[in-house]
C-alpha cells in the first residue's frame, strides 16, 4: 500500500509540474540518437550526490524513481545502463527509443526538498522496411525516421510550435527532396519522415542520414548504411 501511495504521489508531483510549467531552473531539452550515450544535466546540482533523486515519466507510463538520494535503483529494467555523474547528472548508455520522456532531478538540502531541474529527452530513431542486413540491387527499401518526443503536449503540437524539422540528406550532406526522381519522401506526421528508393549497384555502402533541427540548428542525426548482397 505504501508503494502504491508513493507512486501516486510521484505522479501528482509530475502532473502538477507539467500543468503549471514551474520549476526552480530553466527546462533543458536534450536531443540524442538511438544507440548513443547521453548525459542529462542536473542544473541545480549540489556538491553532495547523496542529495540527488532522479525521476522519469512519459505519457505512457507511471512515474519511476531511477536514483534515490544518490543510490541507483536496482529493480528497474535499465539499471545496468544508468549511472550518476560527479556533477549529479544522469548518464544513460546505449539509448533506445523507449528512453524518451520527461526526467527531473530533485535536490534535498538538510532533509528538505529543494528545487527541481526538468530535462526533456527526445530520441531520434531510424528503422528499415527490410529485416535483412544485406539488400540486393533492384530491391525497394523504405527508411523511417521518427522523433520520439514528450514535452507535456503531443509530439506534433510541440514540433509545430518550436520550429522542429526532420529531413533526409545524402552522404554529401545535400538535402533530399521529392524533386529527385530516385526518392519518395513522405511525412505521415510532423514527427516522422520516410525515404523510399530502389537500390542501384553503386548504392553498396551508401549512407543516408536523417537529421533533426531546432530553429535551423542541427541537434542530432542518424545515419543508415546500405549493404548490398
Amino acid at each position: 500500500m505504501a508503494d502504491k501511495c508513493h507512486l501516486c504521489l510521484l505522479g501528482l508531483i509530475i502532473l502538477s509540474s507539467l500543468l503549471t510549467g514551474t520549476s526552480g531552473v530553466d527546462d533543458a531539452h536534450v536531443f540524442i540518437s538511438s544507440g548513443e550515450n547521453v548525459r542529462l544535466p542536473c542544473n541545480n546540482d549540489l556538491p553532495d550526490r547523496k542529495s540527488t533523486t532522479w525521476i522519469y515519466n512519459n505519457r505512457h507510463s507511471a512515474a519511476v524513481e531511477l536514483i534515490n538520494l544518490g543510490i541507483k535503483k536496482k529493480d528497474i529494467e535499465r539499471h545496468e545502463r544508468l549511472s550518476l555523474g560527479s556533477d549529479c547528472s544522469l548518464n544513460i548508455k546505449n539509448i533506445i527509443k523507449e528512453d524518451y520522456g520527461f526526467y527531473f532531478c530533485r535536490q534535498y538540502v538538510n532533509g528538505q526538498q529543494g528545487t527541481d531541474a526538468r530535462v526533456f529527452l527526445h530520441v531520434l530513431h531510424v528503422s528499415s522496411s527490410s529485416s535483412q542486413t544485406e539488400i540486393s540491387a533492384g530491391s525497394s527499401v523504405t527508411l523511417s525516421c521518427q522523433l520520439y518526443s514528450y514535452a507535456g503536449v503531443s509530439c506534433d503540437d510541440w514540433i509545430h510550435s518550436e520550429g522542429i524539422q526532420l529531413f533526409w540528406v545524402n552522404q554529401a550532406g545535400v538535402k533530399l527532396t521529392i524533386s529527385d526522381s530516385r526518392y519518395q519522401i513522405s511525412a505521415p506526421g510532423l514527427c516522422i519522415i520516410t525515404l523510399t528508393t530502389t537500390l542501384l549497384n553503386e548504392d553498396d555502402n551508401r549512407e543516408w542520414r536523417c537529421e533533426v533541427t531546432h530553429r535551423n540548428q542541427v541537434k542530432t542525426s542518424v545515419t543508415y548504411t546500405v549493404k548490398s548482397s
